[in-house]
């Protein structure tokens, strides 16, 4: 393919990104969901507060139906599910129509099942649909770069959810190795300043919260290029 333009690049790795952001969010949903409904009500502001989104939801059900479907909240799934099939369109050409299309079945699923009695349950054949998308990413993206540049989006858009939904440390630092394996392959700039101090932070171990916050900042500066 040859040498790609900044604003290509730019395009994969929020590809990357946007993608994962809903995969992992639809993950852990439930869980959170599940939460409030049996013991902590107001466990959407603190949801919220670690995803540093706006709490503008005025009880669980609000926050079911907007955070899941409000097309007009910028910082709902679907939202972040458009900008990804967006982006996907002007990478038609490079990640295939047969890719794009697994996208495209996931946002209309989600569109769909809003008003559905039975939508907490139907959300699984939006994760089925998204499973399908990298599943295709893998088999029909023949050029490395771009491929490689997507996945780069991918893990660390996974960095920076982990960090904020307190996964296991184990499990953020196999995505940031991930990255770093997937960021030895392309040619783009990158932060390695911040990366060798993420580096340092995860080997530590430290499950403290700040320790989290310092890594957040290391994350947030790995592409401030795009």
């Amino acid at each position: 393919m040859g040498i790609i333009s900044v604003v290509k690049a730019s395009n994969l790795l929020w590809l990357g990104r946007y993608s994962e952001r809903v995969y992992t969010t639809l993950q852990v949903f439930g869980q959170y969901y599940d939460d409030m409904i049996d013991r902590n009500m107001n466990g959407y502001e603190e949801y919220c507060e670690k995803l540093s989104i706006p709490s503008i939801y005025t009880g669980v059900e609000d926050f079911f139906d907007r955070y899941l479907f409000d097309e007009k909240d910028p910082n709902s799934i679907v939202s972040n599910l458009t900008r990804a099939v967006d982006n996907a369109i002007m990478l038609r050409n490079e990640i295939s129509s047969t890719t794009l299309s697994y996208l495209e079945l996931a946002l209309n699923k989600l569109k769909r099942i809003r008003n559905s009695k039975t939508a907490l349950f139907e959300i699984q054949k939006v994760t089925d649909y998204m499973l399908a998308y990298w599943g295709c990413l893998d088999d029909y993206v023949l050029d490395d770069e771009c491929r490689n540049l997507i996945k780069a989006g991918r893990y660390i858009e996974r960095l920076d959810l982990y960090l904020r939904l307190d996964f296991p440390y184990d499990s953020i630092e196999r995505e940031f190795d991930k990255l770093m394996g997937r960021l030895g392959r392309v040619h783009i700039s990158y932060d390695r300043r911040s990366s060798s101090r993420l580096h340092s932070i995860i080997m530590s171990g430290d499950p403290e919260r700040a320790s989290r916050g310092q890594a957040l900042e290391c994350v947030n500066k790995f592409f401030e290029g795009f």
